[in-house]
């Protein structure tokens, strides 16, 4: 079992940063890659960024690209998000997700199907 707990949500305002963080205790020695994924009201849950455990190899979705870097702390298990000029259609709430099964990630790491644990989620509000 892997266990993850988001942090750094908040209200923040239309251009505004945020950061969060997700930390993995554990067997996390089984992950293989992490993900950010985000969920509006009424919305499915929607792919953010993912990155390689081991290689740090990142991906964005296009919608974040320029404004959200994923990244990881492999000393301290922590994966992060750092928001920059955020927009009120970023709001939602903000799930990490991490990744044992290698096959399944590397040809599905957009789909939540690819993940096999999950944090409680994380708030992020941004106001016009």
């Amino acid at each position: 079992q892997v266990q993850l707990v988001e942090s750094g949500g908040g209200l923040v305002q239309a251009g505004g940063s945020l950061r969060l963080s997700c930390a993995a205790s554990g067997r996390t020695f089984s992950t293989y890659a992490m993900g950010w994924f985000r969920q509006a009201p009424g919305k499915e849950r929607e792919f953010v960024a993912t990155i390689n455990w081991s290689s740090g190899i990142t991906y964005h979705t296009d919608s974040v690209k320029g404004r959200f870097t994923i990244s990881r702390d492999n000393a301290k298990n922590t994966v992060y998000l750092q928001m920059n000029r955020l927009k009120p259609e970023d709001t939602a709430v903000y799930y990490c997700a991490a990744a044992t099964r290698a096959e399944e990630y590397i040809t599905r790491r957009t789909r939540p199907y690819a993940y096999d644990y999950w944090g409680q989620g994380t708030q992020v509000t941004v106001s016009s």
